[in-house]
């Protein structure tokens, strides 16, 4: 059967042919089922709410009067973002006692106004401080691709993934500090759009790194993370059509190419020459700058510094609580000081400007998303040296992005009935409307079936 996408529903609501109590019938179904991951993608689903909200949604509809094209359609939020009356945990145990919000987050607000079904607050890494997804307060839901295994979903959007995987919802707003919509789209096999941070406010979502954090979007599709972009961003994209064979493309090959799973070297240089064959100009050249990052983060970089600022006095009251792994970066922000925060400043507005010029002339960066396919849940649990050695590989390219405050998309590319790898297509800050435009055409080069003689395994 074809996945069901939020661009596909919303075409069928407005025809008239599925209603939004179907909608949400199916996402409860699939949340509820005993042996899926919903236990472990919410912490809590209100079926007799959902159902009031999609009844009222077709009554609207019914008279005309739908709330936005949006209206009725079920997504997801992730466990960072404030609902008016509930405690926003982000994935810890240390908020526990945090008084509940006093009113929704920005994004929750918008949502609501357009009359979406918000399913639920969905699982993430702890304090989303982690690339991999895992959470042992309150379980890691599993990878969809080789459910045997339980591999990792990627983070800290975790559930936001699953949630669209399993049909859980159609598609899931979370946060992107370091990567945390691309890596978790990536490994599940889905489509992730990370703006510009500017385009949509970070108004009641818990920080990680607020020099660092953005809000994203999760789907089956790039049509589906715009038509969800649309309601949360400030102002719209207006994509316009692109012909890969005007295409400029770079391939940076300092940093982001070391060390690739077999499975992803492959499909990232098969999605390569089928965009070569579509007339799309590739270049491949070293970008220096890439490899200063280590050195100017070395230290722990604004996610440490700005982390810590925020979470020492919980720390200071709860730190049994927190995930060691997790609370072991925080702390490294301890020693930090303010003359470090000027230098991070002034390292990054110089790093930035140089990249960009790099990419003057392009109209995009092209890379694999992470470098790896899945590994087990189990293997990351059970080994801590393995646990940070994947998290900071997951981590590698995606985090280049936000550094640089730029805008990302991340593509499926893995080649049929194989282990999902993204291509990530990149470019600098507010060149959003641009980089959609391209990322469509290239969608469509890579859903385009091969031709028998193409010569790709």
């Amino acid at each position: 059967m074809k996945t069901l996408t939020l661009a596909n529903a919303r075409s069928l609501l407005a025809e008239g042919t599925l209603t939004a109590r179907q909608l949400t019938e199916q996402a409860l179904e699939n949340s509820l089922r005993t042996e899926g991951e919903g236990k472990r993608v919410f912490r809590q689903i209100a079926p007799h709410s959902l159902r009031e909200q999609a009844v009222a949604a077709d009554l609207r509809r019914a008279n005309g009067a739908p709330l936005s094209a949006l209206d009725g359609i079920p997504v997801s939020i992730k466990d960072l973002f404030d609902v008016a009356g509930e405690t926003t945990l982000a994935g810890s145990l240390a908020r526990q006692d945090a008084p509940p919000a006093q009113e929704d987050a920005a994004v929750v607000k918008r949502l609501r106004a357009a009359g979406a079904i918000i399913m639920g607050k969905t699982a993430m890494t702890e304090f989303a401080f982690s690339g991999l997804g895992i959470n042992p307060h309150y379980g890691t839901p599993a990878n969809p691709w080789d459910r045997v295994s339980r591999r990792i979903p990627g983070g800290s959007s975790c559930g936001a993934a699953v949630s669209v995987s399993d049909g859980m919802a159609l598609a899931a707003v979370g946060s992107d500090t370091g990567g945390s919509i691309r890596i978790p789209a990536a490994l599940c096999g889905l489509t992730g759009y990370k703006p510009t941070a500017s385009r949509i406010s970070l108004a009641g979502v818990l920080p990680l790194s607020p020099s660092l954090d953005s809000v994203g979007v999760i789907a089956h599709d790039l049509a589906s993370c715009l038509a969800l972009d649309t309601v949360i961003a400030d102002a719209p994209l207006h994509p316009t059509e692109k012909r890969l064979s005007r295409a400029r493309f770079i391939v940076p090959q300092t940093v982001v190419l070391d060390s690739l799973d077999p499975a992803v070297a492959t499909a990232f240089a098969q999605t390569l020459e089928r965009l070569r064959s579509a007339g799309a100009m590739i270049s491949e050249r070293p970008i220096s700058e890439f490899r200063e990052l280590a050195e100017i983060n070395v230290s722990g970089g604004f996610t440490a510094l700005e982390s810590w600022q925020w979470h020492r006095n919980l720390i200071a009251h709860h730190a049994e609580k927190y995930d060691p792994r997790v609370l072991s970066r925080i702390q490294r922000g301890e020693a930090l000081t303010d003359a470090d925060a000027i230098r991070l400043r002034e390292q990054r507005q110089d790093w930035q400007q140089r990249v960009v010029q790099w990419m003057n002339g392009y109209d995009a960066m092209l890379m694999p998303t992470v470098p790896l396919i899945a590994p087990t849940i189990a293997e990351l649990e059970a080994d801590t040296e393995r646990y940070f050695a994947v998290n900071s590989a997951m981590l590698r390219n995606t985090s280049i992005i936000n550094f640089l405050d730029g805008c990302a998309v991340s593509l499926p590319c893995q080649p049929p009935a194989q282990a999902p790898v993204g291509l990530m297509l990149a470019a600098p800050a507010l060149h959003d409307n641009a980089l959609i435009s391209w990322a469509l055409a290239v969608e469509h080069c890579l859903l385009t079936p091969r031709s028998p003689d193409s010569g790709e395994a």
